[in-house]
């Protein structure tokens, strides 16, 4: 399945600011640096059929009930920063969200591991055994 196209899908989110929480005085009481983006998954004309079924799975506990998915970030002082890393969480959630896992291939044991798990257990065994022989 292809990544979608992040500079395509800008045109869609919408990007609202906040001030941010926490100590910093002045800066932070006066300034909006919290920079939240809304993307609505269902209405998109950029995302396929499949990658909004993907995106709407993998990502179902970040997607309201109105299947808007809101991403936040107010780590940076300034609001283009928290912006550009709003951005970049975008495209790794979706990316993260659009790859297809590998099926896991099913492999014999090897001779080495089989005889290293049958001597722990004899181990195992022969502790307990020692330890039964004083009662």
């Amino acid at each position: 399945m292809t990544e979608p196209d992040i500079d395509k899908l800008m045109n869609e989110c919408t990007f609202s600011t906040v001030r941010s929480s926490g100590s910093g005085g002045q800066h932070v009481n006066k300034v909006e640096t919290k920079v939240t983006l809304s993307l609505n998954i269902g209405q998109s004309q950029i995302l396929s059929t499949e990658q909004k079924q993907r995106i709407q799975q993998k990502l179902r506990n970040r997607i309201s009930q109105e299947g808007i998915l809101q991403i936040s970030s107010d780590t940076e002082r300034s609001q283009a920063m928290n912006k550009k890393a709003v951005i970049v969480k975008l495209e790794n959630l979706l990316k993260k969200a659009c790859r297809e896992e590998k099926k896991r291939v099913a492999t014999k044991r090897t001779l080495s591991s089989i005889q290293k798990r049958l001597d722990n257990k004899k181990q195992l065994s022969e502790k307990k055994r020692r330890r039964s022989e004083n009662f």
